[in-house]
């Protein structure tokens, strides 16, 4: 056992969990730098509508495939990991992987009810605006039509 490790049966709460992990690990850095690199996409492309709906199923189709890229992981940790973290339940793999590209999708969503709410006031005030211009371009035509009666 590599010195700072703990055994499982060490393990009695998700914060024990989560020190656990040697977050300095190689492939454990490179992951959190793509999820930082996953949300900064995901807000810097708020305005184009197309690429977030494909980003947005991309990520769904990783988190469907998680169960599989646990079983791979779990056969071939050696050649990417210090320590074997794949448990058979997935604790790991939702914690590193799929709970960060769920909240990312959480923040995909939220940026289109942003989005439409907004849609929704600049199409309301365009309507109350096209209204009064219609009512006043119809007053405007029953005096003119009053104006030329009294002459």
């Amino acid at each position: 056992m590599h010195p700072g490790q703990i055994e499982v049966n060490e393990i009695n709460g998700y914060w024990t969990f989560l020190l656990s992990i040697d977050w300095k690990d190689p492939w454990l850095i490179g992951l959190i730098l793509a999820h930082i690199l996953t949300t900064t996409t995901a807000l810097l492309s708020r305005n184009s509508s197309n690429f977030q709906v494909f980003l947005f199923l991309v990520l769904l189709l990783a988190v469907y495939f998680t169960e599989s890229i646990n079983e791979f992981a779990a056969n071939n940790w050696s050649s990417f990991s210090r320590q074997q973290y794949f448990d058979s339940n997935g604790l790991f793999i939702s914690t590193v992987f799929s709970i960060p590209i769920l909240l990312n999708c959480m923040l995909l969503i939220g940026t289109w009810l942003y989005n439409s709410t907004q849609l929704m006031v600049t199409l309301k005030t365009a309507q109350l605006k096209e209204r009064a211009r219609k009512e006043r371009q119809t007053k405007a035509d029953s005096e003119s039509i009053a104006h030329k009666k009294a002459e």
